[in-house]
């Protein structure tokens, strides 16, 4: 009896093996988003996660799952934006959809990446119970795009990090977009003059970094956003408008589109000034200046995942 579980134990190891190696060739790394490397900021001992984590068996699993409804009470909002040349976003942006161009002659795209803490984050039906779970920070890095095919706008994460684990397993093996990390620790703090310290730490893990004390300031008159918008409200209304997140799966031929609401208007935004300090910022926009501000709080409601089938193969990066 023990020999034959034995054997069965081995002959499910060697096909679960298999699927894995199958996966990874239609599924294959990248540098950027959820395919990019899971690494652990624990080191050797959060290997066990990391190979779930990397696991393109386990996210094969997991995408017969819907995803149910979420909802957040999210707090402590920092936006962090940059007007950077659009040939330097343009590798960031995954074959099937286009980058959004902005300033004249769409010379010109914007990144952001925007850091809170949730608010209870769980199941919109879980109702008052929600208030049980628990309230991580997160940090979502992102790119403007749209879906040439069917006009969708949106945005598509880079990468995105969590100071939780079950969040960041949660996240990356269940939500498509989500290309979740794990922080090593993470502060968003509001001081009573209105300082913001922001710190992201991801230690010896694949998460991004960033360090900042950014203090409030007056609307700019002027700034890195003139080039490419006409005002500041301009630019504020661009970035804050979300509502959808879009995603490419090239070996179902569909785009993933979730869609998500976020009641935010120009009026909800409290410029700040300050250094910005991440490698990871850095690597992708280079010297760019950022234009930061915070949203003291707002209702982060993510609704549903659909699938857009694309009607062609053919794509092209010059945006």
């Amino acid at each position: 009896m023990r020999l034959r579980k034995t054997v069965v134990a081995a002959g499910v190891a060697g096909l679960a093996a298999g699927a894995e190696l199958v996966l990874r060739r239609r599924r294959p790394r990248t540098a950027h988003g959820r395919y990019a490397d899971w690494v652990h900021p624990g080191g050797l001992p959060g290997r066990p996660l990391a190979v779930l984590a990397n696991s393109r068996v386990a996210r094969a699993v997991c995408e017969v799952f819907p995803v149910p409804a979420m909802v957040s009470d999210i707090t402590g909002v920092v936006y962090v934006n940059y007007v950077v040349p659009a040939a330097r976003l343009l590798p960031l942006v995954p074959p099937g959809l286009e980058l959004q161009r902005v300033g004249p002659g769409g010379e010109q795209a914007v990144f952001t990446f925007l850091s809170y803490r949730h608010g209870h984050l769980g199941p919109a039906k879980a109702g008052p119970l929600r208030r049980l779970l628990p309230s991580p920070v997160q940090s979502n890095w992102r790119i403007y795009v749209q879906d040439p095919h069917t006009g969708y706008t949106g945005v598509h994460f880079v990468t995105t990090a969590v100071d939780s684990a079950a969040h960041a397993l949660g996240g990356r093996l269940l939500c498509e977009a989500l290309p979740m990390h794990l922080l090593d620790h993470a502060e968003i703090k509001t001081e009573d003059d209105g300082t913001v310290r922001l710190r992201l730490e991801p230690g010896s893990g694949s998460a991004p970094d960033a360090d900042a004390v950014l203090a409030p300031a007056p609307e700019p008159t002027g700034g890195p956003w003139e080039s490419a918008f006409g005002t500041y409200d301009d630019m504020l209304k661009y970035v804050v408008h979300q509502d959808r997140a879009l995603s490419v799966q090239p070996w179902r031929r569909w785009v993933t589109r979730q869609e998500i609401q976020l009641d935010l208007t120009p009026d909800d935004c409290r410029p700040l000034s300050g250094p910005m300090r991440s490698a990871a910022a850095r690597a992708l926009v280079g010297d760019a200046e950022p234009i930061s501000f915070l949203v003291p709080q707002v209702t982060l409601r993510f609704w549903t995942e659909e699938h857009d089938r694309r009607i062609t193969d053919r794509t092209s990066q010059t945006r």
